[in-house]
């Protein structure tokens, strides 16, 4: 099976994601098929040896749409990702878009005018009636009761040809969505009224001649454009986290080929190769610094805005810029390898994927646009019916009319289509700025009902790795470092590169040997020395008083002779300096926090101890952990796991939500539900905050547009006449029908505002 994403050309409303969805479903070798509206993708699992892009493309043609794979800039010049996309075909999203948006604005230039005329002399004509404007002499009446229907047959057949496209394929094929609804309203609306002007002797006897609909066409149809011209800026800029991301992306490398600095494009260059990378250059590729040091700002990956040190030795990750000093770097991982590829190509699909929130919505466009073909079919007949009794006839027609036209152009369901993924791309963007990178939109959706985190201690809330947390004795730092060099033990390694830091000397061992459960012993400058623990010293009839009232979760390794205790160092792994204030975050907001560590009782204790964890489990094996995880599941917590994404496979995996800790271009991202790139645990906190923001705002995108719709249609069709005499005009429908799927972006667009 392949995995294929795809643009799509011709979707103009929610109810074609249900259609394209159901077409191709059913064909042979399609196992799976999921259609954005809001991005206009689709993604499609399919069998390779049984169709194919373009045989796909051929099903939904007939309908108006095109399939495109998509040319994904992040995997340009090199292999797809295992399990990723299918190999691109050179549609480019952004450019077609582009493109689309730029034919919009021409379209809204020409047709704004038009509107302002059209809306300018039914405004003169209202208060004209009134007696606040004088009524227009017969000559100039006459002018505008030729100029108007001039201006009706421009905007329906050059500025409204969308919507006479979706009419033709209604009644070609059956096939109804927003634009059919649109195009039967204004082409209603215009054909009436032609009729009145060109058979106005004869009707005149029957029919208000004067009652006509061109300013109807006009201005409806000029406001929806404008609306989705607003639409398609608005949407564009849901996308500026993909768009920010692969601005880092480098276009060339210098390296060293042959004993010669050259510059080539950035997928020419190879794994191995030695890339030079000066100050303020970016980056080109992920690898390892072999000469030089430098402070880069690695902002785009962590949202950190403070350089980091690297050193010779340190990883780097393609797209971090260089800002102060050279250096020299082996390319380790290249083209679609890179930490920057894997991250683009995770932010794309999880904005391209769909919340299960958002099924509600898509069932009702489904059915919608049916749905409203009917009600303003009735609402017509009852005016006829119901009002022809009541009104002359000539007065029910035209009401009718106007209510029939109105109910068709209101009745928008891209508001409903919009609703959830538009905030979906803004929220799993905003996280991607904020070192953030989650999976997909139902990850995104369970988060913000996370009642519990289990979390583990090493490498999450410590750093990692043994370090010297303080240190008696300063004195004997070089000796100290100089026995300790001699050891291969993890302890010992801790020491030395402590010294190392403070600069000591490390100088020259005689005699050195392993003491088997109590440490090491050496002759330094003539002087035995030994080196280790509280069993050393014990051995040596030393007193234990100068490692009393060190910390519980460290390990105390002491520096003597045979008569004296020289230097006491405690080592430990290191609580992060930021995972106080992660836990303080985390119980703010509502978050209960359980440490499940493999480490001994005393140490676990120590750590929840200082962090104010609420429980903490010692000396667990990852099976226990994931025990403990259905444990809390049955008791009705929602449980999120964070941990290495090692030796926590299982428990990740079986959490409601996992969340890697991860560094640098190690991560294995396709294997977490969220991943934290630095290992930053604050992020924990800042994901659930981003979760329940952009579930909000869903949420009102949704009542929003249903209240829109609840409201709207019965207003269009005149229920409320007969009571209060409320009748919306269609112009005030299409200027409504043309600001609900704006207001819905925009409400999206507030969560890029989101303080996280």
């Amino acid at each position: 099976m392949e995995n294929i994403k795809a643009h799509i050309s011709g979707m103009h409303c929610a109810s074609c994601v249900g259609r394209i969805e159901k077409i191709l479903g059913k064909q042979e070798g399609v196992q799976a098929v999921s259609v954005n509206l809001a991005t206009e993708e689709a993604r499609i699992t399919l069998d390779a040896e049984q169709t194919n892009i373009q045989k796909l493309s051929e099903r939904i043609e007939p309908m108006g749409y095109t399939l495109h794979i998509i040319e994904t800039p992040a995997m340009h010049g090199a292999q797809p990702v295992q399990g990723g996309e299918h190999p691109v075909g050179g549609h480019d999203h952004a450019k077609v878009s582009a493109q689309e948006t730029e034919v919009l604005r021409k379209k809204v230039a020409i047709a704004m005018p038009l509107v302002v005329f059209a809306a300018g002399m039914m405004m003169w004509d209202i208060l004209a009636k009134y007696g606040v404007l004088p009524v227009f002499s017969e000559t100039v009446d006459e002018f505008f009761h030729h100029l108007l229907p001039i201006f009706a047959t421009y905007m329906l057949f050059a500025i409204g040809t969308p919507y006479l496209r979706g009419l033709w394929m209604f009644f070609r094929r059956g096939v109804a969505d927003m634009d059919t609804l649109i195009g039967l309203g204004t082409v209603a609306a215009f054909v009436y009224s032609f009729v009145l002007s060109a058979f106005e002797a004869p009707l005149s006897l029957y029919l208000d001649v004067s009652a006509t609909y061109y300013d109807v066409t006009i201005v409806v149809i000029g406001l929806i454009t404008l609306g989705k011209y607003l639409e398609a800026r608005a949407k564009a800029r849901t996308g500026d986290a993909i768009t920010q991301l692969l601005s880092f992306q480098v276009k060339t490398a210098t390296i060293v080929r042959d004993g010669a600095e050259q510059t080539i494009p950035v997928d020419q260059v190879k794994k191995g190769d030695i890339v030079i990378v000066k100050p303020g250059m970016k980056v080109p590729v992920d690898g390892v610094i072999v000469e030089g040091s430098s402070f880069l700002d690695e902002s785009m990956l962590t949202g950190e805005p403070v350089p980091t040190e690297k050193h010779a030795g340190d990883t780097i990750s393609a797209g971090t810029l260089n800002t102060t000093g050279a250096f020299t770097m082996t390319a380790m991982g290249v083209g679609s390898e890179t930490l920057l590829a894997h991250i683009i190509a995770m932010v794309s699909d999880a904005q391209g994927s769909r919340a299960p929130i958002q099924r509600l919505a898509d069932k009702i466009s489904s059915i919608f646009v049916p749905a409203v073909f009917v009600i303003a079919v009735l609402a017509l007949i009852a005016w006829l019916a119901i009002g022809g009794s009541t009104l002359q006839f000539a007065q029910a027609l035209s009401l009718g009319l106007s209510s029939f036209v109105a109910v068709l152009v209101i009745a928008c369901p891209c508001a409903l289509g919009l609703a959830t993924p538009t905030a979906i791309m803004v929220g799993v963007g905003r996280g991607a700025q904020h070192g953030i990178l989650i999976k997909n939109a139902e990850i995104l959706e369970k988060m913000h009902n996370v009642t519990t985190l289990v979390v583990d201690k090493t490498g999450t809330l410590t750093k990692g790795k043994p370090e010297v947390i303080t240190l008696k004795g300063d004195g004997y730092l070089d000796i100290f470092a100089t026995l300790e060099s001699q050891s291969e033990h993890p302890l010992a390694e801790a020491v030395v590169r402590y010294a190392s830091a403070k600069g000591a000397t490390i100088g020259k061992v005689l005699n050195f040997k392993s003491l088997p459960g109590t440490g090491a012993q050496g002759d330094i400058d003539g002087t035995t020395y030994f080196v280790g623990g509280p069993a050393l010293l014990t051995s040596l009839n030393l007193s234990l008083s100068q490692i009393e009232g060190a910390p519980k979760s460290a390990t105390m390794i002491a520096l003597t002779t045979k008569d004296e205790v020289l230097a006491v160092a405690a080592v430990g792994d290191q609580i992060k300096p930021e995972a106080k204030e992660a836990i303080q975050k985390l119980h703010a907001i509502g978050i209960k926090v359980i440490m499940a560590t493999g480490d001994h009782e005393e140490a676990a204790k120590a750590v929840a101890q200082e962090l104010g964890i609420d429980r903490y489990v010692a000396q667990v094996l990852p099976q226990d952990k994931l025990l403990l995880i259905k444990e809390l599941q049955s008791k009705g917590e929602v449980v999120a796991m964070a941990g290495d994404g090692v030796n926590d496979a299982p428990a990740l995996a079986h959490a409601d939500v996992g969340i890697a800790m991860a560094t640098g271009s190690d991560v294995s991202i396709e294997t977490s539900d969220v991943t934290l790139l630095k290992g930053d645990i604050r992020k924990i906190a800042q994901a659930i905050e981003l979760s329940k923001a952009t579930m909000r705002t869903i949420r009102q995108n949704l009542f929003w547009a249903f209240i829109y719709n609840i409201v709207g249609i019965p207003l269009a069709s005149g229920i409320f006449y007969p009571i209060f005499g409320w009748l919306l005009s269609p112009v005030f429908a299409g200027f409504a029908m043309a600001m609900s799927s704006v207001s819905v972006v925009l409400n999206s667009l507030r969560l890029k505002m989101k303080n996280i």
